[in-house]
């Protein structure tokens, strides 16, 4: 019987500082963007960190964004009334897949696969919330946790 520990995708990826440049990196790139400039042109200087910091959390990292920074229903709540599109979910996933690819993130197909996924879920989620004016979440709703999925784990060659 194998008794390896799976990493989570936050260690596979790296860990904290691992994210912390990739979203660094990524909204140097949003903000020359001619699509997605306008709609992040005015976020705080801490948002490049607050979303590190969840997607970080959501892979399985540290609870540093729920613990210190904020909640799932907070994130929500940022993303109502921003109308956000296709277009821009399309843009913001190419920089940021982009980007990691740029870092070096890992290539193997497994993780990517469970990346691109969240990536995917996440985004089209945060389009769904920006067509609200209002959250209809409970207060409370817990943060999303993504693993593996159906791979199971890294590519081990």
């Amino acid at each position: 019987m194998d008794t390896k520990t799976i990493p989570t995708l936050y260690e596979w990826a790296g860990g904290m500082p691992v994210f912390e440049m990739l979203f660094n990196k990524f909204y140097d790139k949003v903000l020359a963007d001619y699509i997605l400039e306008p709609v992040f042109k005015h976020m705080s200087d801490q948002h490049r960190l607050h979303v590190a910091h969840f997607v970080a959390e959501v892979l399985g990292g540290p609870k540093v964004y729920s613990e210190q920074e904020g909640s799932h229903f907070e994130m929500i709540r940022k993303h109502l009334s921003k109308h956000l599109t296709q277009q821009h979910r399309k843009r913001w996933m190419e920089l940021l897949l982009e980007t990691a690819d740029e870092l070096q993130l890992p290539d193997d197909p497994e993780f990517r696969s469970a990346f691109l996924a969240y990536l995917e879920w996440g985004t089209r989620i945060a389009i769904l919330n920006s067509n609200l004016d209002e959250v209809t979440e409970a207060p409370d709703v817990p943060m999303p946790k993504w693993g593996w999925g159906v791979p199971g784990g890294p590519y081990q060659g």
